[in-house]
């Protein structure tokens, strides 16, 4: 029995988010072997992110279907994450981008595929023929096609989701990826955002924020954090919960006591 089945099968199936053990360990390690320390954590799945791989040749489809098989074979479902944007920055789908994802974590097998909203500070197009060439990309995804809300207005504004949700059918194929602390940097409210966005949900991003304005940084929501907990009470609660804040190291300079404390936290809010 893998460890994470030793947790209830009725929480929150927890990710942990590669970015978590520290964005140079990834590169120098690669993602596969940090992918055997979030299974010993207790997590279901692992975020890939696609910005860490440590050359070009870690994005090709035979590079992508070894780290899929190694992911699995740790007992483990794969994210496949890519800061690429959906929109470009005129608001203009961008189908090239979307494709290449799709294809991406088809190589890799991954359960979800996550990309950026992009777009201007007004919003992206959401007219019948942009929806229709969307939906058709997403038709062909064996993964699940989230985006995400990202640090900037361009993107990051509770307004922008709002109106591509409404413009889209019901069964469009498009989910969102809920990060509960980007929304600081973007100056919306988190709460505002659940209690408007959370039938779209279909991944948490986990964080809290410290600090203010340009000195902000993601950290571990604190100990009986009732904000966090109010806001994840807002959101699905069947939906995985990736942790995307630093792990600390122990004093034997390991990061694996942290992370198991902290899938078991995320798991438990």
């Amino acid at each position: 029995m893998n460890q994470k089945s030793r947790i209830d099968e009725k929480r929150a199936e927890v990710v942990i988010v590669a970015s978590a053990f520290g964005a140079d360990a990834i590169r120098r390690d690669g993602h596969a072997a940090w992918a055997a320390v979030a299974a010993r954590a207790g997590a279901d799945g692992f975020e890939v992110r696609r910005e860490l791989f440590a050359d070009d040749a870690d994005s090709q489809p035979d590079a992508l279907a070894q780290l899929g098989a190694r992911i699995r074979a740790h007992g483990l479902w794969a994210v496949h994450s890519t800061p690429a944007t959906l929109f470009r920055d005129d608001g203009a789908l961008d189908l090239d981008s979307l494709r290449l994802a799709i294809d991406e974590a088809a190589a890799m097998d991954a359960r979800i595929v996550k990309l950026q909203l992009g777009g201007t500070e007004r919003g992206v197009a959401t007219d019948p023929a942009t929806l229709d060439r969307l939906m058709s990309a997403i038709a062909a995804s064996k993964a699940r096609v989230v985006v995400e809300n990202g640090q900037l207005k361009a993107g990051g504004t509770i307004g922008a989701f709002d109106a591509l949700f409404a413009a889209l059918p019901a069964r469009s194929g498009l989910a969102m990826t809920f990060d509960t602390g980007n929304w600081h940097w973007a100056e919306q409210d988190p709460l505002d955002a659940a209690q408007r966005l959370a039938p779209h949900v279909a991944y948490v991003h986990c964080k809290a924020v410290m600090g203010e304005g340009a000195r902000r940084f993601a950290a571990a929501p604190a100990n009986g954090d009732a904000r966090f907990a109010t806001l994840l009470a807002q959101l699905p609660g069947d939906v995985p919960r990736g942790i995307e804040y630093p792990f600390i190291p122990g004093a034997d300079g390991s990061l694996d006591a942290d992370a198991a404390r902290q899938v078991a936290r995320i798991a438990a809010f």
